[in-house]
């Protein structure tokens, strides 16, 4: 397994998808982030939603998940964001090599 993860939220607005996912590579949380657009159909209070999001999909790493949720709870206009984290079990070395590379050292907790 490698010390890579693949991050989902998803938002409202493409500007939205965009300053979120600026701040995240430009602050080195991410890599690269994938921004598509897609139909969500969840309850919310209650009730069945059907409403148009925009999923950003995010490579960054297992130590960094914390400052990157931090980021996108801050910059997020959901009340409750979606933000799962899934594992990178295997990629090409070229490929984990660069999301290395662009990915910042993460700050030692105490």
């Amino acid at each position: 397994m490698t010390p890579f993860i693949q991050v989902v939220t998803t938002v409202e607005k493409k500007k939205e998808a965009e300053r979120i996912s600026n701040a995240l590579v430009t602050a080195h949380l991410a890599a690269c982030v994938q921004v598509s657009k897609c139909k969500s159909i969840y309850n919310w209070r209650g009730e069945v939603q059907n409403s148009q999001e925009w999923v950003l999909t995010i490579k960054s790493s297992q130590a960094l998940f914390t400052e990157l949720c931090r980021t996108i709870e801050d910059l997020h206009t959901y009340e409750v964001p979606e933000i799962i984290a899934v594992p990178i079990l295997f990629g090409s070395e070229k490929y984990l090599c660069w999301l290395k590379e662009e990915l910042k050292e993460a700050e030692d907790v105490d």
